[in-house]
């Protein structure tokens, strides 16, 4: 199963693209109504406070998972050269931020594809 997440994934990349598109095309001819309804579809994660839990927890996990690659590869240098004063120091940044991206992660992962999902 976890070999056919990738095509899971693009394949619901795809569906969305497609919904946007055709989301896109509907409200430059005027149709509000059709729009609304592929416009929700395409962004169909729960409503109300799942909602909003979702996507905080997304966009959180997206910004601090870019963050996280600088100050892993940082730490990891500083802890292989034995800097332990330096490698500490940041540390203590990287440590809680990697954690967060982490655990993040998976609550997104299983959000996105078992409790939501897609279809």
């Amino acid at each position: 199963m976890i070999d056919s997440l990738p095509a899971l994934n693009a394949v619901l990349n795809s569906t969305c693209a497609i919904l946007l598109v055709a989301g896109h095309r509907l409200i430059l001819r005027g149709r509000r109504e059709e729009h609304r309804k592929i416009m929700i579809a395409a962004s169909c994660q729960g409503q109300g406070e799942v909602r909003l839990f979702y996507f905080t927890r997304l966009t959180t996990h997206t910004i601090l998972a870019a963050a996280v690659v600088p100050l892993a590869v940082v730490t990891l240098r500083r802890g292989r050269k034995d800097d332990i004063p330096r490698h500490r120091a940041i540390a203590r940044w990287t440590y809680p931020v990697w954690l967060y991206v982490s655990v993040t992660g998976v609550i997104v992962y299983v959000m996105l594809y078992h409790l939501y999902p897609a279809g």
